[in-house]
C-alpha cells in the first residue's frame, strides 16, 4: 500500500519558491543556505490568568528571518494554528515583500496560539502585554517593529506599545498600525486593501478593460477583504461574492457593498444577508467570475481544488493563499496569480509610512498618505509585469528574482557571507 507525498509545509513552501528563483539567478550558495533559515527564533511560554481565574499558558513567538536591508518587520498573529513553522514562513515572505517594494526593512512575523474570538478584551490585554514583555529585548524602533495581523488590530498594538513603553520608554515608533490618537498613520486600516484594489486596477488596465466589466469573489470579509471590496466596488468592479468564517453571500448581479457592511455591522457576519443567496466558503472560491481574491488564511487554493477554480485570475490578498501544488495547476490551465508580497504589500508600506512620521515627528495628510501608497503601488506591480515579460516567468517567480537580487546583494555588501 502506496501512501500520498506529505504536503509540504508553510516554511517549505517558500523555501521552494526561494530556491528556484536562486537557480535561475546563480545566487551564491552561501547566500541560500542564509536564507533557508531565521536569523532568531523566539518561542515564549505566555501564561495568563484569564477571566475565570483559571491559569492558561499560551505558545507564542517571535521569528527574525533576515535583516540584511534593515530593521525587521511584520505582524504579529493571533489565530489557533500560528504555529512556529507558520510564523517562520510569514518572516521569510516579509523579507522579500520588503525588498520587492524597496522598503528598508527585513523580514520578521511574530505569533501566539490562541482563538481571540473566545477571549474577552481584558484576556487579551493581558495575552498581549505577557506576550510583549518575553519578545521585548529583540524588538526596538531600529531593530524590530511589529504590526497588526491576522487576529489584532489597532487597539493590539496600542496595547503592545504601552507595555514596551513601561520598561524601555515611550517609543511610539516600536509598533505599526496603532491608533491614529496615539501615532498611528492617517489610511493604515485600509492600506492592505486599497493596495490589492489597486493591484486589481492596474491588471485591468492591463488587459485594456474597464472594472465595470469585471466580476471579483472576496474570500475573506476581515479588514483585508472587507476594504478591498470596499475600494474595488468604488473603482466599478462588481463584487459577485464574499464570505467570512461563518459563511458566504453570492449575488451575480453584484452586491452592494454599503448595505451588506451595514448587514456586517450589526450581524457580526456577511452570512445570512438578505440581498443575496448562501454559499459555503469552499463553494465560493469555485465560482465563475473574472477575479477571486483569497484574503483569509493560507493554503486554501491546492493542487485538489485549483481544477475547479474558475476565475480568469487570482489575485493574492491572504499571505500564500496558494499552494506549489495549486500553482502548478492554475499555470496549467493559464489562470495567472497575482502573488501576495505584491498585493498585500500596501499594509507594510503605510507601516513604513507610520514609522517614518514617527521617526520625524510629524504627520501626514491621508490624501499624502494615499497618493505615496499609489505611487509605489503602481511602479511595483508594472516593474514586475516587466520583468515576468522579459524573462517569460510567472508574476511568483518575477517577483522572487527581483526581491531575492535585492536581498542577495545587501547580503553580499554588508559582508554577512
Amino acid at each position: 500500500m502506496t501512501t500520498a507525498p506529505a504536503s509540504p509545509s508553510p516554511s517549505e513552501s517558500v523555501l521552494q519558491s526561494v530556491y528556484e528563483s536562486a537557480g535561475r539567478l546563480n545566487t551564491s550558495p552561501e547566500v541560500i543556505d542564509l536564507l533557508s533559515s531565521s536569523w532568531r527564533e523566539v518561542r515564549a511560554q505566555i501564561p495568563v490568568r484569564m477571566d475565570n481565574r483559571k491559569l492558561q499558558i499560551f505558545e507564542g513567538y517571535r521569528v527574525q528571518h533576515n535583516g540584511a536591508r534593515g530593521p525587521y518587520k511584520g505582524g504579529v498573529r493571533f489565530h489557533p494554528k500560528a504555529d512556529l513553522d507558520e510564523v517562520r514562513a510569514l518572516a521569510m515572505l516579509m523579507t522579500y515583500k520588503c525588498a520587492l517594494m524597496d522598503l528598508p526593512f527585513g523580514g520578521a512575523k511574530g505569533g501566539v496560539m490562541c482563538d481571540p474570538t473566545r477571549m474577552s478584551e481584558t484576556e487579551l490585554n493581558r495575552l498581549t502585554r505577557a506576550y510583549t514583555q518575553h519578545i521585548g529585548m529583540v524588538l526596538g524602533i531600529a531593530r524590530d517593529i511589529p504590526a497588526p495581523d491576522m487576529g489584532t488590530n489597532a487597539q493590539t498594538m496600542a496595547w503592545m506599545m504601552d507595555a514596551y513603553g513601561q520598561r524601555y520608554g515611550y517609543t511610539p515608533g516600536i509598533v505599526t498600525g496603532k491608533p491614529v490618537e496615539l501615532g498611528g498613520s492617517f489610511g493604515r486600516d485600509q492600506a492592505t486593501g486599497r493596495g490589492v484594489a489597486t493591484c486589481m486596477r492596474e491588471y485591468a488596465a492591463l488587459e485594456s478593460t474597464n472594472p465595470r466589466d469585471l466580476r471579483v469573489v472576496v474570500q475573506g470579509y476581515g479588514n483585508v477583504g472587507s476594504w478591498t471590496a470596499r475600494v474595488a466596488h468604488e473603482m466599478g468592479f462588481t463584487i459577485i461574492g464574499v464570505s467570512d468564517i461563518k459563511g458566504g453571500v453570492f449575488n451575480k448581479d453584484g452586491i452592494d457593498i454599503a448595505a451588506l457592511d451595514r448587514w456586517f455591522g450589526v450581524a457580526g457576519s456577511v452570512a445570512g444577508f438578505d440581498a443575496a443567496e448562501p454559499v459555503t466558503n469552499e463553494d465560493l472560491l469555485e465560482l465563475e467570475c473574472d477575479y477571486l481574491v483569497p484574503a483569509a488564511l493560507g493554503e486554501v487554493i491546492t493542487g485538489e481544488n485549483a481544477p475547479n477554480i474558475r476565475a480568469r485570475a487570482v489575485i493574492e490578498a491572504a499571505n500564500h493563499p496558494v499552494t506549489p501544488s495549486g500553482d502548478e495547476v492554475l499555470a496549467k490551465r493559464g489562470i495567472p496569480v497575482l502573488p501576495d508580497v505584491l498585493v498585500n504589500a500596501g499594509g507594510v508600506t503605510v507601516s513604513y509610512f507610520e514609522w517614518t512620521q514617527n521617526i520625524q515627528q510629524f504627520r501626514w495628510p491621508l490624501e499624502t498618505v494615499l497618493a505615496e501608497l499609489e505611487k509605489r503601488m503602481v511602479a511595483t506591480f508594472r516593474d514586475l509585469m516587466a520583468r515576468s515579460a522579459k524573462d517569460g516567468t510567472t508574476l511568483r517567480q518575477a517577483a522572487f528574482d527581483i526581491s531575492l537580487e535585492k536581498v542577495a546583494r545587501a547580503i553580499l555588501l554588508r559582508g554577512f557571507v
